[in-house]
């Protein structure tokens, strides 16, 4: 199964790569930022291999390949945030339903973005999971668009230029790389699973009935230390 759709990718990617070049990287990221839905990590991981290295040119075309991608995210990346700032809480709110996310974390994500506003949205550029989802907090409470975008361009453009460099350096392993992440794919997973239920617990432990007599006793005491 893995390997079937790892050959699907990857035989897709190099259609596109040899048809459109980097047009072609720019094109994917303006999709993959704006949907979440095509895998970054791959598609420039793949870039830095079979448009760079396989074509021997100098390693210091990565500088420039970031700019193609990290332009690509941005525009991408706006389309979200004009989405939610134009369409509002009502919009997310249903996309939140169909991909079942907790609309309390997109609350506190805005409360966030209020209080740290720009910065905020550059570290988040280079956080996995989060750089695609970032833009949404950042539309709803309107912070200026100018700010957004170039915020959104420095972060993409580090992360992008980062993992093209990475498949430069290591793009002709990939099959030692794939084989690796294949075998040790059950752990991998097993901790996210772990990490998640972690997440989770602590962040809902008050509603939890185990937990919430020792979350409750906890913040009495707290009270009563500040009293």
């Amino acid at each position: 199964m893995l390997d079937k759709l790892e050959t699907m990718i990857l035989s897709s990617l190099q259609i596109i790569f040899d048809e459109f070049g980097w047009a072609g990287v720019f094109g994917l990221m303006i999709f993959e930022n704006a949907t979440g839905i095509t895998p970054s990590e791959i598609i420039l991981a793949f870039a830095g291999w079979m448009l760079i290295e396989k074509h021997n040119i100098a390693p210091t075309f990565i500088l420039l390949a970031g700019l193609y991608a990290g332009l690509g995210s941005a525009i991408g990346a706006s389309i979200t945030y004009w989405v939610a700032r134009i369409g509002g809480r009502p919009v997310i709110e249903k996309f939140a339903k169909i991909f079942r996310i907790d609309m309390s974390l997109t609350a506190k994500a805005e409360d966030q973005m209020r209080k740290w506003g720009s910065g905020l949205v550059l570290i988040g550029r280079v956080i996995p999971g989060v750089r695609t989802l970032i833009s949404i907090p950042a539309g709803l409470v309107k912070i200026p668009f100018y700010k957004f975008f170039i915020a959104t361009f420095i972060g993409a453009y580090i992360w992008c230029t980062l993992l093209i460099g990475a498949g430069y350096i290591l793009g002709h392993e990939w099959m030692l790389i794939s084989t690796y992440i294949k075998q040790h794919l059950p752990l991998v997973l097993s901790l996210g699973v772990f990490g998640i239920s972690a997440y989770l617990i602590y962040q809902y432990r008050a509603h939890l009935p185990s937990l919430a007599w020792i979350y409750n006793r906890k913040n009495k005491n707290r009270l009563d230390n500040e009293l």
